[in-house]
């Protein structure tokens, strides 16, 4: 405490600001030093008046405890012109004390006091050994969901803040936080730069730029991933010295076309890792409807294991006695042969070549229509806004909510709906508008906030994206070697080594499932990788293992086994695909 008082009165006595609240305390003193030598002085000569003599020394102490209050009362004048003066020197006195004891106080013992108690709640600098950190430049939703991961998954971090305000407040709050400007080189060396793992600026594209170009210009090989919002952003930002630009735009829009069933019973991949596929695929129509998951026995009989189901935007994991549905999705996990061998089997079922309905024609909007083109798939933009809409036949101009407008975009016959608006408010409104028009259609929906999830997922979609959490996940991904595959909000697959717990049992005794609700759907090894493992098979020491589940089966997961098991592994996460 009283090095931290020191180092800011020291602080104090070096900026401008305190130098001229130095100088006034100086010139108050001096002053009510002239007026103590000259009440004392005549203090004297109306004593003298009055027929008292005195020693200096009583002149000194009567004008002391007059101008301070006390008033003991043991000297006092008999005249009226000595009261007068008394009363002069008390009211002087009053306003001094008034005025000098606050000031003096405030400044120069309540401030660095105050100050010292701010500053280690929002530092200014991070400690020498500091390594191996993540430093983050904006606090919006995707910073928020990212470090929700970092805290899950033990990474240290901290967020710039510019404003004193705005730290203690995100610190109240339980972030970590550093005070400094973004533009500052010497920000970036009092937070370690030279020593983190990552920078991530997620703040407009013009502040990302700056960012990017003042810690390139500090460290040469430090990861930096940075956003755009704009197309024409992402080569200036590689420029300015970005390693990674993300266009969340453009991975939402590739989310939802790769999940899009199609009208089709055909698997759709959604990503994977190594020779593992991750798949999604619509019972609709298909001979799987009103079976149980082992009746079925697709695993024994074509190498696919069903690792989940989706039932009106719920996800279960799936056990031998599931029913399946009119209205399941199935999660498959298998190479690309076996789910070739699942289209085969299965796409002659429900074939639909009615376009998609893509609600809302903004940045994602555009980019899930570019994807659904490269899938191949039809499509058709609803958009209100009439400077948004080329002439074009796959646009149909008007509001979403109006029934006409919906029908000439072909919502009757549609097999999904993708609602892409930046406003979950509308969304919400919009998912229980399609749902009522079409109760067996897909509903795919974006939510800003993560917090909206669940709500729009009550409302009727079948899955929903947001756009915080996509975010979060991609720079995870990039920090972690991309072991994490985001299949849809809040399911994840995810990859860590083999936990010395386990290391040497078999999967189906292993009860990984039974106690965190996490599947295991590959394993890798020296040898490769062996996707959908028989649950006799034992698990090496030093394996790698590929498991699905919820973000809270997730969280148990780590919580049960330990965070020390995220593999550094070189990008094995595959793109979101257009191969079925």
């Amino acid at each position: 405490m009283f090095k931290s008082f020191s180092a800011e009165l020291s602080s104090l006595m070096r900026s401008g600001h305190g130098r001229r609240n130095l100088r006034a305390l100086g010139k108050f003193i001096f002053v009510l030093l002239m007026l103590v030598v000259a009440y004392s002085i005549l203090f004297h000569v109306l004593m003298l008046r009055e027929g008292q003599e005195h020693t200096w020394l009583t002149g000194f102490y009567w004008t002391l405890t007059v101008m301070s209050t006390l008033g003991f009362g043991d000297i006092t004048f008999h005249t009226d012109l000595g009261r007068l003066f008394s009363i002069i020197v008390l009211l002087s006195g009053t306003t001094f004390m008034l005025v000098l004891l606050p000031f003096t106080f405030i400044e120069f013992f309540y401030a660095p006091w105050m100050n010292a108690q701010a500053a280690a709640r929002a530092p200014r600098s991070l400690p020498a050994k500091t390594k191996g950190h993540i430093l983050l430049t904006n606090h919006d939703v995707v910073t928020r969901a990212l470090i929700r991961r970092l805290e899950q998954y033990k990474h240290p971090y901290a967020l710039i803040v510019a404003e004193v305000e705005d730290a203690l407040r995100l610190h109240d709050l339980g972030v970590n936080v550093l005070v400094g400007e973004r533009d500052d080189p010497e920000t970036w060396k009092r937070a370690r730069v030279e020593q983190a793992a990552l920078v991530a600026t997620t703040a407009s594209d013009v502040i990302n730029t700056n960012v990017a170009l003042t810690v390139r210009g500090l460290v040469a090989d430090l990861p930096i991933i940075t956003t755009a919002s704009d197309e024409a952003s992402v080569d200036i930002l590689g420029l300015a010295g970005s390693s990674f630009v993300l266009q969340l735009e453009e991975l939402i829009g590739n989310s939802f076309a790769a999940q899009a069933v199609g009208g089709d019973a055909m698997s759709h991949v959604i990503g994977g890792f190594g020779d593992l596929r991750i798949a999604e695929a619509t019972a609709r129509g298909t001979p799987l409807v009103g079976k149980t998951i082992q009746e079925n026995q697709v695993r024994e009989k074509i190498g696919v294991a069903v690792v989940g189901v989706w039932e009106r935007g719920q996800f279960e994991l799936p056990r031998p006695d599931t029913l399946i549905g009119e209205n399941t999705i199935l999660v498959l996990a298998g190479s690309r042969q076996s789910l070739d061998l699942y289209n085969e089997l299965f796409c002659i079922y429900n074939v639909s070549t009615a376009p998609a309905v893509i609600l809302g024609g903004g940045r994602v909007g555009r980019a899930t229509a570019r994807a659904l083109a490269r899938k191949n798939m039809d499509y058709r933009i609803v958009e209100l806004l009439p400077e948004r809409v080329p002439d074009s036949d796959k646009y149909v101009l008007g509001s979403a909510a109006d029934l006409a407008v919906l029908e000439k975009a072909g919502i009757r016959e549609a097999p999904t709906v993708i609602i892409t608006p930046h406003d979950d408010d509308m969304n919400v409104y919009l998912t229980v508008y399609c749902r009522q028009l079409r109760p067996d259609i897909q509903i795919q929906s974006r939510a800003t906030q993560e917090r909206n999830v669940a709500a729009l997922h009550r409302a009727g979609a079948d899955s929903v994206l947001s756009y915080a959490s996509k975010g979060a996940s991609a720079i995870m991904n990039m920090l972690q070697g991309n072991q994490i595959l985001m299949v849809a909000e809040g399911l994840d697959v995810f990859e860590v080594r083999v936990p010395e717990e386990l290391a040497g049992r078999a999967i189906g005794a292993s009860s990984i499932r039974e106690r965190t609700g996490c599947s295991v759907v590959a394993i890798q090894t020296d040898a490769g990788m062996q996707v959908v493992p028989d649950p006799s098979v034992i698990l090496a020491a030093d394996a790698e293992i590929v498991l699905i589940g919820t973000a809270e089966s997730e969280e148990r997961f780590l919580s049960l086994y330990g965070r020390g098991g995220a593999v550094n592994i070189e990008s094995r996460l595959r793109a979101p695909s257009t191969e079925s």
